[in-house]
Parts: C-alpha cells; structure tokens; sequence
C-alpha cells in the first residue's frame, strides 16, 4: 500500500515533493539508488531475485525523474504526521470509497 500511496502522490502533485514514508526498503531504493542496480540486472536485487511490483516501482522511478523528490523515513514512534495519516488511511479504507483531499494540519 505504501507503494501505491506514493505513486499517487507523485503522480497527482506537482513541482519539488517531499515524501515522508515508514518504509525503510523504499526510502532506501531512492536515497541510495538501489533502482539503479535492479534495471541493470534485469529487475532483479543484489540477491537475484526478481523485484516485487515491478510495473508500480517503473512507474514511481520514471515520476521521480522528472523532478526533485526527497525521500525521508519516519517512524511512528512520537511522529504525530505519521500517527495521523495512519488514521486518515484507516478511516478512508474503511469508508471504500474516493478519499478527498484533507489536511493534516
């Protein structure tokens, strides 16, 4: 879901954008270019071992070329944004259907 959250984002915002994720495997395939690595071997990791969700990690890499994106991992832990949009998600998924834009703020 973390995936398809930020191919949204990056899809629908424009301009720079910052992308706060609890993630640290995809955090990591951007700040330290691991994608790089998965195109030259075929979409496979260091492991050779074929990418998961490779037609959504095309995509994001494609998007996050085109302009400058930050990727930063945050925890949950005291992270009041993280605590928040983890209830926001919850809420919209329990709602199944199309969530408005709101503001965590």
């Amino acid at each position: 879901m973390g995936l398809m959250a930020i191919h949204e984002a990056v899809k629908t915002l424009a301009g720079p954008l910052e992308v706060y994720c609890d993630s640290a495997y995809v955090v990591n395939c951007f700040r330290e270019q691991w994608w790089e690595g998965w195109i030259r071997r075929g979409w496979r990791n260091s492991d050779k071992k074929s990418i998961a969700n490779r037609d959504l990690w095309a995509q994001i890499i494609e998007q996050t070329q085109a302009r400058p994106i930050a990727f930063h991992r945050v925890t949950a832990d005291g992270h009041l944004t993280y605590n928040e949009a983890t209830r926001l998600a919850a809420e919209a998924a329990d709602q199944q259907g199309t969530v408005e834009e709101q503001s965590l703020f």
